[in-house]
């Protein structure tokens, strides 16, 4: 019997060519990691990537990868798991890649519901392409092509997904090793596209955009991490989210003062859609950030399987490529 494998043999010969201090070394490890705690099989796994300092990703990881095109690796991706089902399939973007160029192509992967996990790198900025602003920028962002600052409203990851019709959302951040991968493993659990966005810092473009809520000293009473079935607290549990039903909004109370308990405090339920809108709306200046599982509701099958299942081969491949390549210029059924 083989050994287990460990997040060592996930690693590859490749020189890791990011900025030193990027986040995107503390997500890789995770990864890494993550592979070798759900015991992943390198040859039945990929992953995909579009175009970006993210992108970067397949190089690092020891199995089958692509590395595609700007915006378009939603459609690598989909190819491949539709053409072999049976692979494990990653995707790894970023906010510009993904939500830039590539939204029209994340868009239809997210409704169409694909067994696969796509992971959003999240650093509000452009990063292999020397700091542009980007769709995630916030108001005000400075940059080369806004050096006045940019005076765009920003696009919410969260918001994007869910409108999209994604059924699994989830957060993480890059540095958080333990609750980012315990994300990942639930994301891989799902079955269907499941979404999970990664704030990262780009120590060169954008450093410390997340300070707010990544920072020690601020972790813990900035950032909320939602388990299904639990009551939202936060701030070593003396603070909570409750619904305020004269203003359909959530809002933060702390336990004990005005008569609020625990009893009062909004248990998250992930299945409902209107609990993960309004996690993902938080605006993150007067409440914690959300963290973890915002949204996910189960669907009986995936994409990739109702395909298969209404396919005439019932899911068997009958034939080459290289085969039907050679039969001449007109192909036939």
């Amino acid at each position: 019997m083989n050994a287990p494998l460990t997040a060592k043999d996930f690693a590859t010969d490749q020189e890791v060519r990011w900025c030193p201090g990027c986040g995107d070394y503390a997500i890789l490890k995770c990864v890494q990691k993550t592979m070798a705690d759900i015991e992943a099989k390198p040859d039945e796994t990929v992953f995909v990537s579009g175009i970006g300092c993210s992108s970067r990703f397949p190089y690092y990881m020891s199995t089958y990868g692509f590395h595609t095109i700007h915006g378009r690796a939603p459609a690598f991706a989909t190819g491949l798991k539709l053409a072999n089902p049976d692979l494990d399939v990653w995707m790894v973007t970023g906010d510009g890649d993904g939500l830039s160029i590539g939204g029209n192509h994340l868009l239809h992967l997210l409704r169409r519901n694909i067994n696969m996990q796509v992971l959003l790198f999240n650093n509000e900025i452009y990063g292999l392409t020397k700091g542009q602003y980007s769709p995630t920028s916030r108001p005000g962002t400075r940059s080369p092509s806004s050096p006045k600052g940019s005076i765009e409203t920003s696009v919410s990851a969260g918001a994007f997904a869910l409108g999209a019709g994604a059924r699994f959302i989830a957060r993480g951040i890059d540095t958080d090793i333990k609750h980012l991968s315990e994300t990942l493993k639930a994301a891989h659990h799902y079955n269907g596209t499941a979404f999970v966005e990664i704030y990262q810092n780009c120590i060169v473009y954008n450093a410390d955009v997340f300070k707010g809520f990544t920072e020690k000293a601020a972790a813990t009473d900035n950032q909320l991490h939602v388990q299904h079935g639990k009551p939202l607290l936060f701030a070593k549990e003396t603070k909570g989210i409750i619904f305020n039903a004269k203003t359909m909004q959530l809002e933060v109370a702390t336990l004990g003062e005005n008569g609020i308990s625990l009893d009062d405090i909004l248990v998250h339920d992930s299945r409902n859609k209107a609990i993960a809108q309004m996690l993902i709306d938080m605006p993150e200046s007067d409440y914690p950030i959300a963290l973890g599982v915002l949204y996910e509701d189960p669907a009986e099958a995936s994409f990739d399987q109702n395909f298969w299942n209404n396919h005439p081969t019932n899911g068997k491949r009958t034939g080459k490529v290289a085969d039907l390549l050679r039969q001449g210029s007109i192909w036939q059924k």
